[in-house]
């Protein structure tokens, strides 16, 4: 694939580096809804919600990850995704989000139990996307 076809991608949780690397397309759900960036895309610095970032890597397996928020930026075919909590699919234990989701939807004392519930979504969902 020629250069010309590619994007920069970061892809940055709080603690670390979760996957750096030439990309031909992010896929990412922003407050506005998904968006699809490829070379050239205009710039672009948008909210991220609680969900999916899809990766299609250009050397190597395709990327699938679960973000908690965060940022999209795009510019000059480079494109940074910062989350607070960031783990790519094979990084999750699916039986663990899917006991965090039932812990989450059961707890109605909590005030931080829907952000809960979304972020355990976000990981099955990479999941299941992965496979």
């Amino acid at each position: 694939m020629a250069d010309n076809d590619q994007l920069q991608v970061e892809l940055v949780a709080a603690d670390r580096t979760v996957w750096s690397g030439q990309a031909t397309m992010v896929i990412a759900r922003t407050t506005e809804g998904d968006v699809g960036v490829m070379r050239n895309h205009a710039p672009l610095l948008s909210l991220l919600v609680p969900g999916v970032v899809e990766i299609r890597a250009v050397e190597g397996d395709d990327q699938v990850a679960a973000v908690d928020g965060g940022f999209l930026s795009v510019a000059n075919n480079r494109v940074s995704i910062l989350s607070e909590h960031t783990v790519l699919s094979h990084e999750i234990d699916v039986e663990q989000a899917r006991a965090d989701l039932e812990a989450a939807e059961g707890d109605s004392e909590s005030d931080d139990a829907p952000e809960r519930v979304k972020s355990a979504e976000a990981r099955i969902r990479a999941v299941e996307k992965a496979s």
